[in-house]
């Protein structure tokens, strides 16, 4: 749930500020975590958990605390555990990141996405430089293990000399972690972004060159650029995870715990246990139906092949480590590499022409 919309936006929420219809969610939620425990009541250890928006401080303290109680009564969480949690800066204050501590949440992650002004207005998400660094003071003295910061790139109004700015203040503000997001533009699927100008939009161009400038700026002001949209500082546990060869990606994005199965809850939510995908309904109302009939809010779902599994594994090491060993793909899933991608090792000579990939030795890397 969000009390106001920010016009860039292509996730899945619910515009309202009516506290009822957002309480009355809750009560569905709990349902769901009840049935969804019960399957899990022979190992319902937890390694990870994240939550995820609109915006989780849509709800006040209570409320957050009610529902993390309720999970702790049916999951065993690991006191080793990564519990973490996407914040509005506009919704909390200093009590607010203190309770979250407390209540067990060790990550946070704030969405900023630009300090311009202008770029501000444009998107309909006001926020003030000030608050938001005083919100990221206040989680590193709560004692967060984690701070990340969200930034997207290609929104309207930005140039290179306004998003350089932001970046050295992000900068600044040393997060462990920031996330670059890529602004797809489709007005035609998400009517927020019909709100948009599409000739206030950078071209293909600026954008690119926004995406070299943050790679530039955040690498040289000590950050590991973790690949697609991730940067980290070397301490940090996806930094180490990267080094040691153990990043893993997932649908919240990269990830150092690869083979932990993933609880899917609330509306669109996805899952992930073992070789299948499954999400749940995106509609409240269809959502409500299902609990309501006792069955599990199971929109869709998908068991992989082994065609999917190799792939799988094929994306990951070049999505998570920039290399690729073929042996290693022939020996876990007992395949002849060069025969089985010939066509996709044939597409890649765009790219190596290039100097972006280059193919030999039995690897593919990623320059």
């Amino acid at each position: 749930f969000c009390r106001d919309i920010c016009f860039y936006c292509a996730c899945n929420k619910i515009v309202t500020r009516e506290a009822g219809k957002a309480a009355l969610y809750l009560d569905y939620l709990r349902r769901e975590i009840e049935l969804q425990a019960a399957l899990f009541r022979a190992d319902p250890r937890i390694a990870q958990m994240h939550w995820g928006g609109g915006t989780p401080t849509y709800y006040d303290v209570g409320e957050l605390r009610a529902l993390f109680e309720q999970l702790s009564k049916h999951f065993d969480f690991s006191p080793r555990g990564e519990y973490s949690i996407e914040v509005d800066p506009r919704t909390v204050d200093a009590q607010t990141i203190q309770a979250l501590r407390e209540m067990g949440f060790n990550r946070v992650s704030f969405g900023v996405q630009d300090f311009d002004p202008k770029v501000q207005v444009a998107i309909h998400r006001l926020q003030s430089e000030e608050r938001t660094l005083a919100v990221i003071e206040g989680a590193r003295r709560a004692g967060f293990d984690s701070i990340n910061v969200d930034l997207i790139y290609g929104l309207p109004h930005q140039s290179l000399t306004s998003f350089d700015t932001t970046l050295a203040r992000v900068s600044l503000a040393r997060p462990d972690r920031i996330a670059l997001y890529n602004y797809a533009h489709l007005p035609q699927l998400f009517k927020s972004q019909r709100r948009i100008r599409e000739e206030d939009l950078p071209s293909p161009e600026t954008k690119l060159k926004l995406l070299g400038l943050a790679i530039g700026r955040l690498t040289a002001a000590g950050y590991v650029y973790i690949g697609m949209d991730h940067f980290a500082l070397p301490e940090d546990a996806l930094a180490v995870a990267q080094r040691q060869g153990r990043l893993h990606r997932n649908f919240q994005g990269y990830s150092v715990q690869a083979d932990a199965d993933q609880i899917g809850l609330g509306v669109s939510a996805i899952g992930a246990i073992g070789p299948t995908y499954s999400q749940n309904h995106r509609g409240l109302e269809d959502y409500y139906d299902a609990l309501d009939r006792g069955e599990l809010p199971v929109m869709r779902g998908i068991e992989l092949t082994a065609d999917d599994l190799v792939r799988r594994a094929v994306i990951q090491a070049l999505m998570c480590q920039f290399a690729l060993s073929m042996e290693s793909i022939e020996v876990s899933y007992l395949v002849d590499f060069n025969r089985y991608f010939a066509a996709e090792l044939e597409a890649l000579h765009e790219f190596t022409d290039l100097g972006l990939v280059t193919v030999g030795d039995g690897w593919i890397t990623i320059t």
